[in-house]
């Protein structure tokens, strides 16, 4: 995913997609678009010093077989140093973090803020339980659609995991706003098959894009 930013223009078409599907349908899509899912800094540091602890068990069985003599206070002060330099790259360079972390971490966290944003925004609260929450975390190259019990339970998981599929191509080909109109299309269909407009209906979550 290599857009990290969506302009005014975006946002609206977003919006207008939004309030285009819920037209047909009772049901609540909300979208989200995460710059990073979390610092990452403590998972980073732990394989740097996991990498420094390999680097010096190699070195001093090195110096032993060359018969190297180190005296072990100073051996244990280069450690720390090397340690303290990386830790300190890390603090200043949070892009740097994302590749010393491995990719299993990142979906977890990604997968936790989706699951954050869909009780934060409130999608679980509609009255039919018809909140889809449409979600991308960009540094993790992650996307989730997140939907409550009511529609869940009438749409088989290989549907939800095509939208998802497409929503990252889109991404991947720095499309993010086309991905997420159609994406959005897709689960607007889903829900008016489902759960089509009612003459009482009320518009229940706001019709935008929330960018964190």
């Amino acid at each position: 995913m290599t857009q990290t930013t969506l302009n005014a223009g975006d946002h609206e078409r977003i919006a207008a997609a939004i309030r285009t599907a819920e037209a047909e349908t009772s049901g609540e899509i909300y979208c989200v678009v995460a710059h990073r899912s979390d610092g990452y800094f403590f998972a980073a540091a732990f394989a740097v010093m996991t990498g420094i602890l390999l680097v010096s068990l190699a070195a001093a069985f090195a110096l032993e077989y060359w018969w190297v003599a180190v005296r072990l206070p100073h051996f244990v002060i280069v450690q720390m140093l090397a340690l303290a330099a990386a830790c300190a790259l890390l603090w200043s360079m949070p892009g740097l973090r994302i590749w010393l972390v491995p990719r299993n971490l990142l979906y977890r966290a990604a997968h936790d803020n989706a699951l954050r944003q869909f009780y934060a925004r409130n999608v679980h609260l509609t009255m039919a339980r018809t909140g889809v929450l449409i979600f991308v975390s960009l540094a993790e190259r992650y996307a989730e659609v997140v939907a409550d019990a009511g529609i869940d339970a009438k749409v088989p998981q290989d549907k939800w995991d095509g939208i998802v599929a497409d929503l990252i191509r889109h991404a991947g080909e720095n499309r993010l706003a086309d991905g997420f109109v159609a994406a959005i299309s897709t689960v607007g269909n889903l829900l008016s098959a489902h759960f089509p407009v009612s003459e009482h209906d009320a518009n229940e979550l706001d019709d935008h894009l929330v960018e964190i």
